[in-house]
């Protein structure tokens, strides 16, 4: 069944991990998994303290070449009457430094423990939601 906006937010904001789609100024798609957190209609990721090869992300150049992203989690059982995936379909941008980080970073660490002991240091990206879609079984 399709899922209203309202059950897609829902269902987003309590899965643990997604996967985030960016594609820069030459199309190629790029898909990675990330931790989040949902407030209202925006969502935020940050890039965190686990060991990366460097601070110069692909998804950070994609998103300064181009915004529009997409958010996608889903769960899998055996009995797939229990089967959902939720997109969201936004606009990204990163934010740097200064005081816009903290409140991103108070509700990341809200959902998660890990961010509450070490907080990230990296950027944030918010995505501001354009459209919420959904299914499940």
């Amino acid at each position: 069944m399709k899922l209203t906006e309202a059950e897609a937010r829902d269902r987003l904001a309590g899965a643990r991990v997604a996967r985030l789609a960016t594609a820069g100024a030459n199309r190629q798609p790029h898909l990675v998994p990330v931790t989040f957190a949902v407030d209202v209609d925006r969502v935020y990721i940050a890039i965190d303290h686990k060991p990366k090869t460097t601070t110069n992300l692909q998804r950070l150049r994609n998103i300064r070449e181009n915004p529009r992203v997409a958010l996608l989690a889903d769960h899998y059982e055996d009995d797939w009457d229990r089967l959902w995936w939720v997109r969201l379909d936004g606009h990204a941008r990163i934010i740097e430094t200064g005081e816009d980080r903290q409140m991103p970073l108070d509700v990341l660490a809200a959902k998660y423990p890990q961010y509450r002991q070490v907080r990230p240091e990296g950027p944030v990206i918010a995505i501001d939601a354009r459209r919420w879609t959904g299914w499940a079984g």
